[in-house]
């Protein structure tokens, strides 16, 4: 398993190292790419990589970086400074980017 670092270390190396260009806003039903206008449903993106970040001297300092494609080949990233259950998101979008589901997770 690659160490990442901190949470801006892993997104210099997802970044630079593993070509995760974009950065993604997480919206209630979809992710949106603001700079390119475009917005992707749950069944139109993958996540690749899930990384778990914990605070060290405060427990609502957590993160979550999520490394993401697209189906029409846009890879960037998705920050969540809470996790998933901190935010209004669907149902829909709380399964695709859920950290039990079937997929490796660094950390």
């Amino acid at each position: 398993m690659k160490d990442y670092g901190t949470l801006s270390q892993a997104i210099n190396k997802l970044k630079l190292e593993e070509g995760y260009e974009y950065d993604f806003n997480l919206l209630d039903e979809k992710i949106e790419l603001k700079s390119q206008k475009e917005h992707f449903n749950t069944e139109e993106f993958d996540v690749d990589k899930v990384l778990r970040f914990e605070g060290m001297s405060n427990p609502d300092d957590n993160a979550i970086l999520y490394a993401i494609t697209t189906h029409n080949g846009k890879k960037g990233v998705l920050v969540d400074g809470y996790g998933i259950s901190g935010g209004q998101v669907s149902k829909a979008m709380m399964d695709k980017l859920d950290l039990k589901a079937k997929r490796p997770l660094d950390h």
